[in-house]
């Protein structure tokens, strides 16, 4: 880099003191290292090589004596940050009320100020934080219709009004589109971007596979985004529609505002999705009437639908049962993993033998989600059919927590005898901890 003596070559006017001060931190790093590593290479050439001539070409020394005589106004990126940042303090502030970081602009500073690799520390200091943030303003104008023959919702984008402006009152919008909780490269689907508008027009048609039923557990997502060539994306608003609650009879198109994102913690996450699947069961009795000899539990699990992980996507997965109080490995049960679904289908039937009616008061039926990635597997929640009672066989035991939901189920499943009881229940994340 070349410049002269005294004068700033560069515009650092849209990033804030402190961004400033920790790329000239960065490159004042990089720079003593690159100091320290020639130091050593030449005293280490200088105790092995006794030709000052090869010397001289094997240390570089004659590189840097070349460079002197054609650049001796050079000065080097730490004095130009340096010279930069004192001449942004004598300027008068309070001109700008939202700095705009794009983290193109910080890379293109970071590589015009040295030749060396990204180094872990530059990208540790911009792996991280919002960029791009503004005030989320203007709203969307969509549609949805559902086409039965194809298995197909149709998402219209219509146009939007009013939106942030995330350059000097100008924008380049698109929206993009999720079926969450499915945030992969399969569900995300874009418009066209339109160019310096803040009230841009597309009328577009997005278009998911997907069946009908499964909708009940999806939600879709529209955020409306600046896209940015160079660098990182901006942010500029989002509505979420829980097609559960949709009217599929609505066909017109739809106004919403704009919203700004939040951030939710996978602690706070209620449910991870819904489990369908029916129970039932079968009454001692003998042989010749067609009936075990002891009660039998038949447990007919289904799918899930709208599996959430805490990465969001698709994942790979199982179910495991027990009907507790026996929570021995002889006693569980599990359906086999399916593969990359969120919306999995199991068809596994589990049957536990042994029963009097009198025990089902006191037993619980326990199916969990579980969450396969490589060799581990954790927990994503699960539901918990009993009389929820909280004893068991005259015993206080936390697993006795079933919510008035599973009780009904449960409740059915006894007053029904030799009938299936067909159930959807939330994969709630909140099962009380049972010792193994």
């Amino acid at each position: 880099m070349e410049g002269k003596q005294g004068e700033s070559s560069l515009d650092l006017s849209h990033l804030t003191e402190e961004e400033q001060t920790s790329i000239l931190q960065v490159v004042q790093r990089d720079l003593e290292l690159r100091r320290r590593d020639e130091g050593r290479v030449s005293r280490t050439l200088e105790q092995s090589e006794t030709n000052s001539t090869l010397l001289r070409f094997l240390s570089g020394a004659w590189f840097s004596e070349e460079c002197s005589k054609r650049h001796r106004n050079w000065t080097s990126g730490c004095d130009l940050v340096h010279a930069t940042i004192r001449h942004r303090k004598t300027k008068s502030r309070g001109q700008f009320s939202v700095h705009v970081v794009q983290l193109s602009a910080i890379n293109r500073t970071v590589f015009c100020l040295s030749v060396i690799t990204l180094s872990g520390s530059m990208m540790s200091l911009f792996s991280s934080g919002d960029f791009g943030v503004v005030e989320v303003r203007g709203r969307i104008q969509y549609s949805l219709a559902y086409n039965s023959q194809r298995e197909e919702l149709q998402v219209k984008v219509y146009r939007c009004e009013d939106i942030a402006a995330a350059r000097k009152n100008r924008s380049d919008p698109y929206v993009k589109t999720y079926l969450l909780p499915d945030k992969s490269n399969h569900s995300k689907k874009k418009t066209s971007v339109k160019k310096k508008t803040l009230n841009p027009v597309y009328d577009q048609t997005l278009r998911y596979k997907v069946r009908i039923g499964e909708l009940r557990s999806r939600t879709l997502n529209l955020s409306v985004w600046h896209a940015e060539p160079l660098g990182r994306n901006v942010f500029l608003g989002e509505v979420e529609v829980t097609l559960a609650l949709w009217d599929w009879t609505c066909t017109q198109p739809l106004w919403q505002d704009l919203q700004p994102r939040v951030y939710l913690s996978p602690d706070s996450i209620s449910s991870r999705g819904n489990i369908m699947f029916s129970i039932k069961y079968i009454p001692e009795g003998y042989e010749g009437g067609g009936l075990p000899l002891t009660g039998e539990v038949h447990i007919w699990l289904r799918e899930a639908q709208g599996l959430l992980s805490n990465k969001g996507g698709a994942v790979d997965s199982f179910v495991r049962s027990y009907i507790l109080p026996d929570a021995s490995r002889q006693s569980g049960q599990k359906t086999r993993v399916v593969k990359h679904s969120i919306s999995p289908t199991y068809n596994h039937t589990m049957v536990y033998d042994g029963f009097h009616t009198s025990d089902l008061r006191e037993a619980c039926a326990e199916l969990t989600v579980w969450q396969r990635e490589g060799l581990k597997t954790h927990v994503l929640g699960g539901i918990r059919l009993s009389c929820g009672t909280g004893q068991s066989y005259g015993e206080v035991v936390s697993w006795m927590d079933s919510t008035e939901e599973e009780v009904t189920v449960w409740m059915s499943m006894i007053e029904n005898p030799n009938h299936w009881i067909d159930a959807t229940l939330p994969i709630r994340t909140n099962l009380t901890q049972r010792s193994e």
